[in-house]
C-alpha cells in the first residue's frame, strides 16, 4: 500500500452544504437532460428510417440487375442465333466479296445476291 494511505480511505468527498445546486439547476439539467433523450430518440429514428430506405433501394437494386442480367442473356442468345444464320448465309452470298468504298452504296445485281428463308429469331 502506498504510504499514508488508509484501506478504507475513498478520495470521493461529499459536496459541502453550502454548495448544493438550486432548485433552478437541478431543473436546467432536468430539461438538458430531456432535451437530450429527445435528440437522442430523434437520432435513432432517423437512423433507423435510413436502414429501412436502404434496404427498400437495395432490393429494387438488386430486381433491376436480375432483369438487366435476362434482357443480356437474352440478347446474347439473340447474337449468336444471328451469327450463326450470317455464317450459313455467307457461303451462299457472292456479293460479300471485298468492296472498296465507291461500291459501297452502288446496289447489287440480282445476281450477285442469293437470299435463303431464314426464320425469325424466336426467343
Amino acid at each position: 500500500m502506498a504510504q499514508g494511505s488508509d484501506s478504507n480511505d475513498t478520495s470521493y468527498k461529499s459536496p459541502s452544504p453550502g454548495s448544493r445546486p438550486s432548485s433552478s439547476d437541478d431543473a436546467k439539467k432536468v430539461m438538458r437532460r430531456e432535451k437530450n433523450r429527445i435528440a437522442a430518440q430523434k437520432s435513432r429514428m432517423r437512423q433507423t428510417q435510413k436502414a429501412d430506405s436502404l434496404h427498400v433501394e437495395s432490393e429494387n437494386l438488386e430486381k433491376e440487375n436480375a432483369a438487366l442480367r435476362k434482357e443480356v442473356k437474352k440478347l446474347t442468345e439473340e447474337a449468336k442465333y444471328l451469327s450463326s444464320v450470317l455464317s450459313s448465309h455467307e457461303p451462299l452470298c457472292t456479293g460479300l466479296a471485298p468492296q472498296t468504298t465507291d461500291l459501297l452504296y452502288s446496289p447489287h445485281p440480282s445476281s450477285y445476291h442469293q437470299h435463303i428463308a431464314v426464320p425469325h429469331y424466336q426467343p
